[in-house]
């Protein structure tokens, strides 16, 4: 059962809503609840929030749309309670390209906010006294709903252009640095700084604002994997597949039963197989799919009937980091590895981990 709802393709681009983004408007229901508002307060602020996301879908549409002019593609735009997230197939290698990419999206929110900007008087608002600018701006109404859009959109801007890396400020600071001192100790500098920002704001938000302590545990996380992945990647660099490949592995036939394949995962290390007839790779035969046929249909069943017939092929002679990427994004990461259209191995995401291991240790 998927966790998002999926709101349509755009541009070739899928928009999908993660169920803990409607956790959000029970939060801005509390708040209207608790401050005494009305149901038409109530409407005005879920309206808010719908725009102001709406917003923040063009804004990685500004991401997305600028990767694909140097050919990278985006897998789903994603949207939750903190915000949205374009994920892209891989991440760019070229410094400048990452800095386009990056500042692409704030670029958005400041044309919107240009837009919004003839239809809102500021100056109104700056010559109010203090007492009157709170009793003006307390709730979202249909008299300050545009203003609150334009301020949102400058938010977004300035938020986001903190360099705490991952976010976008954090990427501008690690593509400039890359142009000095190269992508892996820009990627370590950048990941340092945001994991330093990320525990400020998350101090700051235990106290002040619970969403910013939230926000502040991606940003942690996502500031620590993206600096493992970078020396993954920079310690495979020079390598091929054929470095890393398991060649001793079991081959099944499509008309074995399922009972053989259970008694090869009790007996060995192995957990998913390669299926073979007259020399040609015909499925994969993946554990999960194996222990769920067990309980359905028993283990005297064939393993042509459970075994998985959409696979990718890798080649000897590939780089070992693009594998790598392609084990990191498909849950199915065990593919096989074939030389002259030749079954010479498989490669798995164990034996990638086993592979670094020992490459980190010593000059492998």
């Amino acid at each position: 059962m998927s966790t998002s709802l999926n709101l349509g393709t755009y541009s070739g681009i899928k928009v999908q809503i993660h169920w803990t983004f409607w956790l959000l408007f029970l939060f801005i229901g509390f708040l209207v609840y608790s401050q005494g508002g009305s149901w038409q307060t109530l409407f005005w602020h879920s309206l808010f929030i719908l725009c102001i996301f709406f917003c923040v879908v063009l804004h990685e549409f500004g991401h997305a749309l600028t990767a694909r002019k140097f050919g990278i593609g985006t897998r789903n735009i994603t949207l939750l309670p903190i915000g949205g997230v374009a994920n892209l197939k891989k991440i760019p290698e070229n410094p400048k390209e990452e800095f386009w990419i990056a500042v692409a999206g704030p670029a958005v929110n400041i044309i919107i906010a240009l837009i919004l900007y003839p239809f809102i008087s500021l100056e109104t608002y700056s010559a109010m006294d203090a007492e009157t600018l709170q009793e003006e701006l307390g709730m979202i109404t249909s008299g300050n709903f545009l203003f609150y859009m334009f301020i949102a959109n400058i938010a977004l801007v300035l938020f986001n252009m903190i360099p705490a890396f991952p976010m976008d400020g954090g990427r501008v600071f690690r593509s400039l640095l890359a142009m000095k001192f190269g992508r892996v100790e820009a990627t370590r500098i950048a990941s340092g700084l945001g994991k330093f920002l990320a525990v400020f704001f998350f101090l700051f938000g235990l106290f002040y604002n619970i969403l910013l302590a939230i926000i502040a545990v991606f940003i942690w996380f996502g500031a620590h994997s993206e600096n493992i992945t970078i020396q993954q990647i920079d310690l495979m660099d020079g390598y091929r597949i054929r470095d890393a490949m398991i060649t001793e592995f079991t081959i099944l036939h499509p008309d074995d039963h399922l009972g053989i394949a259970v008694d090869r995962i009790l007996s060995t290390t192995e957990q998913d197989f390669i299926v073979m007839e007259h020399d040609r790779i015909k499925g994969i035969l993946f554990m999960a799919d194996l222990v769920s046929a067990l309980k359905t249909i028993g283990k005297h069943a064939q393993i042509s009937d459970v075994m998985d017939t959409e696979f990718s092929i890798l080649n000897t002679e590939e780089p070992l980091y693009s594998a790598y990427k392609k084990l990191k994004r498909d849950n199915r990461n065990f593919f096989p590895v074939t030389e002259y259209g030749r079954l010479v191995g498989v490669l798995d995401m164990n034996n990638i981990n086993e592979f670094l291991t020992f490459r980190s240790a010593f000059d492998y």
